[in-house]
């Protein structure tokens, strides 16, 4: 008998329930970080960007964030599965983005959230990019890691063998 961990196990993240049990929602992570950075540069300005470079930068970071979140919704509808990190996976999504990033969602909101940054013209919320980028690595991403090998075994090893973390 394995000493693993299993889904209804309470040493898993979840708590025993099927789900990754990750620190926070990811997008008030982002959200939190977001307001940070904000907040700091209202108090500390912190510009590094013309204003002719910022707007189109920042758009077009926006749009390739908004897309590839879409795409990595419609996967998840398609394969019949949960986006939300607090219901349980049903499902293995591996087509689409997903054959390029693990996590196509989390790369898509680092975009937007950076199109934010760059079109406030905000260095404060790009620095910050780095301790967010470590909290949802290691508050979020680990825990759903951990949650989608006990419930997916060999496919999800396989799948995170062949395809990187981010991209």
């Amino acid at each position: 008998m394995s000493d693993a961990p299993t889904i209804d196990d309470p040493r898993k993240p979840g708590g025993g329930q099927d789900r990754p049990g990750v620190i926070a929602r990811p997008p008030l992570i982002y959200l939190t970080f977001l307001a940070a950075g904000l907040g700091l540069d209202y108090g500390w300005p912190a510009p590094f960007m013309a204003d002719a470079a910022r707007y189109p930068l920042g758009g077009a970071l926006a749009a390739l964030g908004v897309a590839l979140a879409v795409l990595s919704f419609r996967r998840f509808r398609g394969a019949g599965t949960n986006v939300q990190t607090w219901k349980p996976s049903t499902a293995l999504v591996i087509e689409g983005p997903f054959r390029f990033s693990r996590n196509p969602i989390y790369v898509a909101l680092t975009l937007i959230y950076c199109a934010i940054g760059v079109a406030a013209d905000s260095g404060w919320v790009l620095v910050l990019v780095v301790p967010l980028l470590a909290v949802m690595r290691y508050g979020v991403i680990a825990a759903e890691e951990r949650y989608l090998e006990a419930k997916f075994g060999d496919a999800y090893r396989h799948y995170k063998g062949r395809v990187g973390r981010w991209l």
